[in-house]
């Protein structure tokens, strides 16, 4: 399929350029006003970066203003959001001839329709100071990361700390158990209304549950390049049944410990201002709850006075000790006449001068290992200590099979959580959804 997408795109390529009178630059930017493609000296080339994160247009037109400074390149920020569907967009610059020479991709999707068009980044220095690049089937490193997100158990270090609990420690259900009854025989001294903000209401948050929590059955604990489980799902929908066993006991703990006023029709706005309010010692939310804390909830997450916060692993097995992290989308290099120009420039975002303004000035959590800034978001601290100290696993649910999260996982996580399924009933329920869902 990814091959077919590529030769009628080829072929619509071709026939426009025949309409134009063959035009030699094939690929390439159409626009006449484009630089030369980069050579020995690459001053003077332009390039261009479709951007997928329109809130950060003016922080990396900044940085392109310091790379143009330090090198004489023209790198010309095209940056797309509310609402636009980026992948269509690009696809239409081919067809005319006229393709970035960087653009974002949010994962196995996006990446497959642009196959044998993409730059192999491997031999690219930075990709040794990261764990986060996109690889792709056939071992090349086709995707940039430019930031990190996590996927954890995020906790309130205030109230852990006044509660006596050791986020440390919390690497074994058990642990995590033990922590959960303590706060929760402690909530009405520590100001509490629930140990855990968690909410599995199918309609809207099936992507939190379907996608981010059952993604920690997929990679909670593995190694960044175990596959295991993921291969497993795409394999006709198959599950590890003693692996998911022990991850059906510990949702079942956040079921229990639950705020039961949020568990099973609450929405994203009420969890994470009830968390950043100190309602909450732990939510089961990712990273990007930062910014919404600091934004949209500044005013009852400043009430609560600013608490610390950080992660501790979803560990539903012993000895799991990794949070898991990933770049939420990677900025590909187009197979063209400036693809040299465009890995030297992504090259030098990894480098110092590129990362102050991408962390300090975009507020992006670095996701190389030898970054020395840390961002102002309230996750980023806890990011980079799992990250310099090795103890991080990926994630794959991006790969699994579209619409599965919406139309079958989340509404299981939905009847676990109200009491119509059982540890066992959830197993089994997912086995029959997810084969079922692979049948279809």
């Amino acid at each position: 399929m990814k091959k077919l997408f590529a030769l009628i795109l080829a072929l619509a390529m071709a026939l426009s350029l025949v309409a134009c009178g063959g035009s030699s630059n094939a690929g390439g930017a159409a626009d006449t006003s484009a630089a030369p493609a980069a050579t020995g000296d690459s001053s003077g080339t332009t390039l261009r970066l479709v951007n997928g994160k329109i809130e950060v247009d003016a922080q990396l037109k900044e940085l392109a203003a310091k790379y143009k400074e330090e090198t004489g390149v023209n790198v010309e920020i095209e940056s797309m959001g509310g609402g636009v569907d980026i992948q269509s967009t690009i696809k239409g610059y081919y067809q005319a001839g006229n393709m970035p020479d960087i653009f974002v991709n949010g994962g196995s999707s996006d990446f497959a329709n642009w196959d044998g068009l993409l730059v192999d980044m491997k031999d690219e220095a930075w990709v040794q100071d990261t764990d986060a690049e996109y690889v792709d089937d056939n071992g090349a490193v086709i995707g940039f990361p430019y930031t990190t997100e996590a996927i954890g158990l995020a906790y309130n270090a205030d109230v852990l700390e006044k509660a006596g609990v050791d986020p440390t420690t919390l690497t074994s259900p058990d642990a995590i158990k033990a922590a959960f009854e303590t706060i929760d025989s402690k909530k009405a001294d520590l100001g509490l209304d629930a140990v855990v903000g968690y909410c599995a209401e199918a309609s809207s948050l099936f992507w939190s549950t379907g996608d981010h929590l059952f993604g920690v059955y997929i990679d909670g604990g593995t190694a960044r390049d175990d596959t295991t489980y993921i291969d497993m799902l795409n394999d006709g929908g198959k599950l590890d049944e003693a692996r998911l066993t022990d991850f059906a006991n510990f949702v079942g703990l956040l079921n229990q410990y639950s705020d039961p006023n949020l568990l099973v029709s609450g929405t994203y706005d009420q969890q994470i201002l009830n968390f950043a309010s100190g309602k909450y010692a732990f939510v089961t939310q990712g990273s990007w709850i930062g910014a919404t804390m600091t934004a949209d909830d500044a005013d009852a997450y400043a009430a609560a006075g600013n608490f610390k916060v950080g992660m501790v692993p979803y560990a539903f097995q012993d000895g799991m000790d990794t949070i898991m992290t990933n770049s939420p989308s990677w900025w590909a290099v187009y197979d063209g006449p400036n693809a040299d120009a465009a890995k030297a420039f992504l090259q030098w975002c990894s480098g110092e001068e590129g990362q102050d303004i991408l962390v300090n000035k975009a507020g992006f959590i670095s996701p190389f290992t030898s970054c020395e800034f840390i961002a102002s978001d309230p996750f980023a601290q806890t990011i980079a200590d799992y990250v310099a100290a090795g103890k991080t696993s990926p994630w794959h649910w991006l790969n699994k099979k579209q619409g599965i999260a919406q139309n079958y996982l989340g509404q299981v996580f939905n009847d676990y959580a109200a009491g119509k399924l059982d540890a066992a009933g959830f197993v089994s329920t997912m086995e029959q959804v997810c084969q079922a869902a692979y049948a279809n």
